[in-house]
């Protein structure tokens, strides 16, 4: 995530730290120490708010290590100030799959809330005379913030993790995408309920609703784009009209390519055979670098990623997410014939949608 710093690597995946965490971080400190007398209480205090950030790595490892169990793998976990986000390379389309791994980040907090509850006997003794409200210890309180992870993450509030168990709960009995529209319209209802009650007091929870109702948006728009493409073969959204570089051109000729029309990522070609990939980033840090005379061989990168005519545009678009690969070259025995861009499969979902909305209309008329 753009703006984040990697402060370790845990099971083999990196945890991050966004730049906005710092903010509200260092916020709370001179918050804490403006409004206590006691030094150690304020620094008590953060110490908390770093307890609680621990617990939801350690939430969010909880996804990723289930995931990992079904062959997915996770880029990477991102804590924010409203929380953490474990990067998936993909969802699962086995909803019992979803479901597991959206379970295991609650999971894991009940667990912390449990093992805090049995080995402080007194802290515990407390809670059950007192209630969940009553001031309690350090390890008590948290015990009690876990509690309330459990619960709120629980809330149907996609793509919060109660969302995701419902989306999933939904594609037992129906098709993923009309699940995933089912769980996102919720979802909104959820965002349009956590802003309200954020209006009275709560500032947070405003944040919570934009997070929830974007990704709610969001995760809608990905559904119904993998919708539109289903059955769809490569051969019928792929780019037949393109241009290719040579690894002795220099990066003047590829530089008069990329103005004279759209492409923006050029396969470069040796004897008949796809060698590598020029993209418009990598030619614009190659001229940073060194002069126009510099050669396309120098600059160019492997390729991330080639695909069949024959293979599922759903699949290949769901890939070039996975290896962030904006431009695939499509292969057809050992020959370029082709090019899946971002722009392209977005042109051709707004067709298909158009099409699909006009014959609706039809129908109903």
């Amino acid at each position: 995530m753009s703006g984040s710093i990697r402060i370790g690597t845990i099971a083999g995946i990196g945890i991050f730290v966004h730049w906005t965490f710092w903010v509200f971080f260092i916020f709370l400190a001179f918050t804490f120490w403006g409004r206590s007398a006691d030094p150690w209480q304020a620094i008590e205090a953060l110490l908390f708010i770093l307890a609680v950030f621990g617990c939801v790595v350690l939430h969010e490892l909880g996804h990723a290590l289930a995931a990992r169990q079904f062959g997915v793998e996770t880029r990477d976990i991102t804590l924010l100030p409203i929380g953490g986000v474990a990067r998936l390379e993909r969802i699962p389309e086995e909803p019992l799959q979803e479901l597991w791994i959206a379970a295991a980040g609650p999971l894991v907090n009940v667990a912390i809330a449990a093992v805090l509850y049995f080995v402080q006997p007194k802290a515990a003794g407390q809670l059950a005379a007192e209630g969940l409200l009553a001031p309690e210890s350090f390890w008590n309180s948290l015990m009690r913030v876990n509690i309330f992870l459990v619960l709120f993450n629980l809330l149907p509030a996609f793509p919060m993790d109660g969302g995701r168990i419902l989306r999933a709960a939904l594609a037992m009995r129906m098709s993923h995408w009309r699940a995933t529209e089912v769980a996102a319209s919720v979802g909104k209802v959820m965002a349009v309920l956590f802003a309200l009650a954020g209006l009275f007091g709560n500032f947070m929870l405003l944040f919570i609703a934009l997070f929830v109702y974007l990704g709610a948006e969001g995760e809608s728009q990905l559904a119904r784009m993998n919708n539109l493409l289903a059955g769809i073969p490569v051969r019928d959204g792929m780019i037949t009209d393109f241009s290719v570089l040579r690894p002795e051109d220099t990066l003047k000729t590829a530089i008069e390519m990329l103005l004279a029309g759209s492409q923006q990522d050029f396969p470069v070609v040796a004897d008949g055979q796809l060698v590598g990939m020029l993209s418009r980033n990598r030619l614009f840090q190659a001229l940073q670098q060194g002069g126009q005379e510099h050669l396309v061989a120098e600059y160019m990168e492997p390729v991330c990623l080639t695909v069949s005519p024959f293979d599922a545009l759903d699949a290949v678009v769901r890939d070039m997410q996975q290896h962030h690969c904006p431009t695939v070259p499509v292969v057809w025995q050992d020959r370029l014939v082709g090019l899946v861009t971002n722009d392209n499969v977005v042109e051709l979902v707004t067709l298909r949608n158009i099409f699909l909305s006009r014959q609706e209309s039809v129908k109903t008329t």
